[in-house]
């Protein structure tokens, strides 16, 4: 018992979680600013440069801190994670599910990083594709932090999950505002996926994090479930 809440208060494990949601923040800060400025709803009042550079800037801090939170999940010896379990999804013993997700949005995010580095050589319309993968990483890296973090119960915690929400979910009614008639099915498949969200990280979290028991739950019976599908 005593080793277990050492281990559990580790200055590893409190890093690891300072990394995993500042990384998070600015994950959301960047899909947010990506999604209320893209195209053509930027503001007059600064210039496309500008409004680029701290879109790279911030994009690059939330590598920067999400190396920080897998760095100190992996030397911590409390999860038994190897640096082979950051970058492949699903094959981790400790809450398998959970961190498979963190990993899938980290290696979306790298793809999105290496193919902006080779943008010049693979072409704007091939690196734009890539490009989209940053979205799909978001809400998947919102999941793995809900699922996995043990202070998902939490007030602030849950105050944090609403916030990113609360902040996608404005930026994205300012480009559908912003971005005028037509385009009604796009716009429409938009929303809802947009509305979707909060409803379904709801569910989960009432369902799920919430409840009591859950840590061990997600640490068993996920791997459980794994591996009878093998």
């Amino acid at each position: 018992m005593t080793t277990t809440t050492t281990l559990a208060a580790s200055p590893l494990w409190y890093a690891s979680r300072a990394g995993g949601t500042i990384a998070l923040l600015l994950l959301t800060t960047t899909v947010a600013l990506g999604i209320a400025v893209g195209g053509k709803t930027a503001p007059h009042r600064v210039g496309r440069f500008e409004i680029g550079l701290l879109h790279r800037n911030l994009a690059v801090l939330s590598l920067a801190f999400l190396a920080l939170h897998i760095a100190t999940t992996v030397i911590d010896p409390y999860a038994h994670l190897t640096w082979a379990d950051a970058v492949l999804p699903f094959g981790a013993a400790y809450r398998p599910l959970w961190l498979g997700l963190g990993t899938v949005a980290l290696d979306l995010l790298l793809a999105v990083a290496i193919t902006s580095a080779l943008r010049l050589r693979i072409g704007r319309r091939t690196w734009k594709a890539v490009h989209w993968l940053a979205y799909a990483a978001w809400p998947i890296g919102l999941f793995h932090a809900a699922g996995t973090g043990t202070d998902t119960r939490m007030p602030l915690q849950l105050w944090l999950y609403a916030t990113c929400l609360a902040t996608v979910a404005a930026a994205t009614g300012w480009r559908l505002h912003r971005a005028g008639p037509g385009h009604r099915a796009a716009r429409l498949g938009a929303a809802l996926l947009v509305a979707a969200v909060p409803v379904l990280a709801t569910a989960f979290l009432a369902t799920g994090p919430l409840q009591p028991g859950w840590s061990q739950r997600a640490a068993i019976h996920t791997l459980t479930a794994l591996e009878g599908a093998r």
